[in-house]
């Protein structure tokens, strides 16, 4: 139980790092562009948010992600690791491709790619090993309706309720013995 607990919680860790660096490194400057016209120009600088415009939204999915871990089990936790695989893609791919391609700082291009990688990572891990990690009690879940025959005071009573579950049977309660 110890072990699933200290993998579930790096992993959430691992997966909220990742998202965090991809919203620091789409905040900083990934290019700056210089005019070339006749008249001098002050030069622009382009953040990695105008450059991926969707990576900082993809990073928010990731951090959602890591909080959701905790919350969920079963189907759910392994659809959530293939969100969270499929949130990492786009960041790896896109990050990495600008340092390479060389249209962007490299230094925060790469760390947008690391982050992709980190968040994928998670999800990777969650789908391998995400059954076997605890998740919240049962203190958590909603509770089950009351049944009827425990109404509290100044609700129906017994005989109102009997009257309208012989209506949903098909009988009319107001003819008895007829």
């Amino acid at each position: 139980m110890r072990r699933g607990r200290r993998e579930l919680a790096m992993t959430v860790a691992e997966c909220a790092a990742g998202a965090l660096l991809a919203l620091l490194a789409t905040s900083r400057t990934w290019r700056t562009v210089a005019s070339a016209g006749a008249v001098p120009m002050p030069s622009e600088k382009v953040t990695g948010a105008a450059v991926l415009p969707w990576a900082p939204a993809v990073a928010l999915v990731g951090l959602a992600g890591a909080g959701a871990l905790l919350a969920v089990r079963d189907k759910v936790r392994a659809l959530l690791a293939m969100v969270l695989m499929l949130a990492g893609l786009p960041l790896a791919i896109g990050g990495t491709y600008e340092a390479a391609a060389g249209h962007a700082h490299p230094l925060w291009s790469l760390l947008c790619g690391l982050s992709g990688l980190l968040i994928g990572h998670a999800g990777v891990r969650t789908l391998l090993r995400g059954a076997a990690w605890p998740a919240l009690g049962s203190r958590y879940e909603r509770p089950a309706p009351e049944p009827v025959e425990y109404v509290e005071r100044g609700g129906p009573s017994r005989s109102d309720v009997a009257m309208w579950d012989a209506l949903d049977r098909g009988e009319d309660p107001t003819r008895r013995g007829e």
